[in-house]
């Protein structure tokens, strides 16, 4: 470790702020560490609880309110929140009127609310209301969600986006309880990152406690026309009426999954494991929020292929919501970790096979997102330094497989059994708190790799750019299988169908990936014909396919009809980011804009904010 990780070793110390006599003075030790995203400053004084009492009004588009929080006060005379495109109305200290100021406006970050309070202040209220330019909040209108009957909305506050709904101190080292009071039109249903509603109320008032702390970005809300429908007695699904059941009948290993992660690395901390599918325009194939899980309605394939997004936001129960990134900088503590697990699970439930082919797709995106970064390198860093940056530019694949590959690299080393041991403990040791990457690693080297007596390449993996040398490798018999019969179809001409009739999606995903750069139309045509992939309601198999159709310039079976109809109705990021991306680097961007000026409008501000980059797009 060097000096300068040393040094930032000793300002992230997770214990209560504490004084440490000298002779003559006291040396506070800091809880909190500065970071770039969030203008509080904890350390001064710090949120722990959170009393929202919210209106939600669907002909104005607007959420308004109150957030009352309880606050520890390190001897200051202010307290400051992190506030974006909000309408602050007034501000209280104990009940009383006090001043506030907003500062300066930043893009990304937004502005610091400052507010007067006295040393012995013990609550803040902040009365105010959200506006158009709120980002984290989509209202969508009737014809957007799958029923067609009444508006919806949700929430998503990855990474720094609670702060554009609730003026709130919006770091993720910060964790905080909540109490909500939420109104809603009395037809629709309203529920939370808490515990929820399984029925609708008679006056559209709903009461939410979050007990447990949690981190800001973890904050959720979704209202809308739902119903819920039981897996188990600690786990279950939310969605649209029409759409219920097969949510149900899709989510129906739930409790299996929960089964096996606690088998793996301890008890479930968080009570509940629910699942809300959303309207299209979800903009992630899932968002772990505590106790409901946030998916995309992408993952309803109808023969359960896709529910390793299941696996991944319940892994994130232990890494992400248990044990939580400090700063953004660390995100590959969260993303790293949770993949490693889902693929523990995927394992525990369905074999060895299915693991291994997931994580070698895994790195076949790991590979690409480095070539990407060619340019910048240092992208390519487990610890990020994204000071200047918005925390959204870190959220790639490189947290996600070079963390997963990371992690599977030291279970090799060490053995299986020695590792689950560790991490078991690592994450109860540290529930309910943050960790830096240098704490991680500190971690690491005592409590692993010195007794295990083994050496560890861990500054290379962590501080070096690309993929080190001895990365384990995954190997999977059934993949190649799949690269035989790619070459067979095209030195043949010809498919046989049947070698394909038991493939798995993993299966099919590699097939439509690997096809050889030079692969012409005419051959692609003769796939289609064979498996008419154009019309696929497999959503990830429909994604790789449409991508390899836009750079190999395939335009048979009407698939660039399907193509602009899978982009105006899906608004899943990675989904749509892949084949507007295909258009930019096929030259293409003039086809792409085309379908984009018909599509944004359906999308969430996180998508339109990646895809504006990716072909230059202003209004």
């Amino acid at each position: 470790m060097n000096i300068k990780n040393t040094i930032f070793l000793a300002l992230t110390t997770i214990f209560l702020i504490s004084c440490t006599k000298t002779k003559k003075e006291e040396v506070a030790v800091l809880k909190y560490v500065e970071e770039p995203h969030s203008y509080a400053q904890p350390n001064e004084a710090v949120i722990t609880h959170l009393n929202l009492d919210i209106d939600v009004d669907f002909d104005k588009e607007i959420i308004s309110g109150t957030a009352t929080y309880d606050i520890e006060n390190n001897n200051s005379d202010h307290i400051i929140l992190d506030a974006k495109n909000l309408v602050i109305q007034k501000v209280q200290a104990d009940g009383k009127d006090t001043e506030f100021s907003l500062g300066a406006f930043d893009e990304s970050l937004g502005q610091p609310l400052k507010i007067i309070i006295k040393k012995d202040t013990k609550k803040i209220t902040v009365f105010y209301e959200t506006t158009d330019k709120t980002e984290a909040v989509q209202w969508l209108n009737p014809q957007q969600t799958a029923d067609k009957k009444h508006p919806f909305l949700f929430t998503q506050g990855q990474a720094i986006l609670t702060r554009t709904w609730i003026p709130i101190q919006d770091s993720p080292q910060i964790r905080i309880t909540y109490d909500a009071t939420v109104r809603v039109p009395k037809e629709l249903m309203a529920v939370m990152s808490a515990e929820n509603p399984k029925v609708k109320s008679e006056n559209g008032e709903y009461h939410f406690k979050m007990a447990q702390k949690i981190p800001p970005y973890l904050m959720a809300l979704a209202v809308g026309d739902i119903a819920y429908k039981a897996v188990s007695d600690r786990t279950g699904v939310y969605a649209e009426n029409s759409m219920v059941d097969a949510v149900q009948e899709e989510f129906s290993e739930m409790e299996k999954m929960v089964v096996e992660a606690e088998k793996l690395y301890g008890k479930y901390a968080w009570d509940q494991f629910d699942v809300i599918v959303l309207p299209p325009s979800f903009p992630f194939g899932g968002m772990e929020n505590p106790r409901l899980t946030f998916a995309t309605p992408t993952l309803i394939a109808g023969d359960k292929s896709l529910t390793s997004v299941i696996a991944h936001e319940l892994a994130h129960s232990w890494s992400g919501n248990l044990v939580t990134n400090t700063t953004w900088d660390d995100f590959w503590l969260n993303e790293g970790f949770t993949v490693y697990f889902e693929n523990r699970i995927m394992e525990a439930l369905y074999g060895k096979d299915r693991a291994n082919m997931l994580g070698l797709i895994a790195r076949q995106d790991l590979d690409e997102e480095v070539e990407g970064f060619k340019a910048t390198p240092e992208m390519t860093h487990l610890k990020l330094n994204l000071k200047g940056k918005n925390p959204d530019d870190g959220m790639n694949s490189i947290a996600y497989d070079k963390g997963f590959l990371f992690l599977k690299t030291l279970e090799e080393l060490v053995g299986r059994e020695k590792f689950d041991v560790f991490l078991k403990e690592y994450f109860q040791s540290n529930a309910f708190s943050t960790m830096t990457t240098e704490k991680f690693i500190d971690i690491l080297n005592t409590n692993l790799l010195e007794k295990s007596n083994v050496t560890f390449n861990t500054e290379e993996w962590v501080y070096n750019s690309g993929v080190p040398s001895n990365a384990f490798e995954i190997k999977s018999d059934k993949f190649e299988k799949v690269k035989q019969t790619i070459a067979d179809i095209i030195k043949n001409n010809k498919v046989d169908v049947g070698v394909t009739k038991d493939w798995t999606t993993q299966e099919w995903v590699y097939f439509i990936r690997n096809f050889p750069e030079d692969i012409t139309p005419t051959q692609m045509a003769i796939i289609d014909n064979a498996f008419d992939l154009s019309n696929s309601t497999n959503s990830h198999k429909a994604m790789v396919w449409y991508e390899q159709s836009i750079k190999h310039n395939y335009r048979g079976n009407n698939v660039d009809k399907k193509i602009e109809e899978f982009l105006t109705t899906v608004g899943r990021r990675w989904y749509v980011s892949t084949l507007y991306t295909a258009y930019a680097e096929a030259d293409k961007v003039d086809e792409g804009l085309a379908i984009y000026k018909k599509a944004r409008q359906n999308y969430h501000s996180v998508t339109v904010n990646t895809i504006d980059k990716t072909l230059g797009y202003k209004e």
